[in-house]
């Protein structure tokens, strides 16, 4: 019971955090409303179809609290009327931005769980691509031991459940194991992507032919 109530709050965690993750995003391209915000979150992101204004203001004072986005009132057009609800745009801060940069660069365990994984994948465009390569290999561990799990769990239940039931779980089963396959895929192909400057060990960086002059680089007798 104690358990269950354990995996129960890091779900709660991680759905919030992978919230306030896409809305420092969506920020990131420029102030938005709430109601832009939430379609954004919508059409983007599908994890957050469902999320309601309830789920969303929340969030957006949290991350005013914390310092990372600030909220402005828009102003009224001179000779037009105002609107009888003031309507309210939310920006990104500097310190929202850098920690928006930390988050995308996070590759941990929470990263790689259902409550987690979809959002961080939409975002990949933004993400370094050795952080991308160890979600997807992070994920990956993670779906083979799901696969271990349900396998042992269908030889189990054989005996035990109806067909429907068994076939249930068969497809559960199915579905992990194309999930696998679709990051295999996608694995491969980041590691033969050529590594970026960031991507590089210290001591493959800067390197260049001896004889080959850099700009800058002016020799004895020579002027720029």
């Amino acid at each position: 019971m104690h358990l269950a109530r354990v995996e129960g709050t890091d779900v709660v965690r991680r759905r919030a955090d992978s919230l306030q993750l896409a809305v420092l995003a969506l920020l990131a391209d420029g102030p938005l409303h709430g109601y832009e915000v939430r379609r954004r979150l919508d059409v983007r992101l599908g994890a957050f179809r469902a999320l309601s204004y309830g789920t969303l203001y929340p969030c957006l004072r949290q991350l005013q609290t914390a310092g990372w986005v600030e909220e402005t009132t828009q102003a009224r057009v001179a000779g037009t009327v105002a609107p009888r609800r003031t309507r309210v745009t939310y920006a990104l801060t500097a310190p929202g931005r850098e920690r928006l940069a930390q988050l995308l660069e996070e590759a941990g365990p929470d990263a790689w769980e259902d409550d987690a994984f979809g959002v961080r994948f939409a975002l990949f465009t933004r993400v370094a691509p050795r952080t991308r390569l160890r979600i997807l290999q992070g994920r990956r561990t993670r779906l083979l031991e799901r696969l271990e799990q349900l396998s042992h769990s269908i030889d189990r239940a054989q005996a035990l459940v109806d067909e429907y039931a068994l076939e249930a779980q068969r497809h559960g089963l199915a579905t992990v194991r194309a999930e696998v396959d679709w990051l295999d895929g996608l694995i491969e192909a980041e590691e033969r992507q050529p590594p970026g400057p960031a991507d590089r060990r210290p001591d493959q960086q800067d390197q260049h032919d001896p004889g080959q002059q850099l700009p800058g680089d002016h020799r004895d007798g020579e002027r720029p």
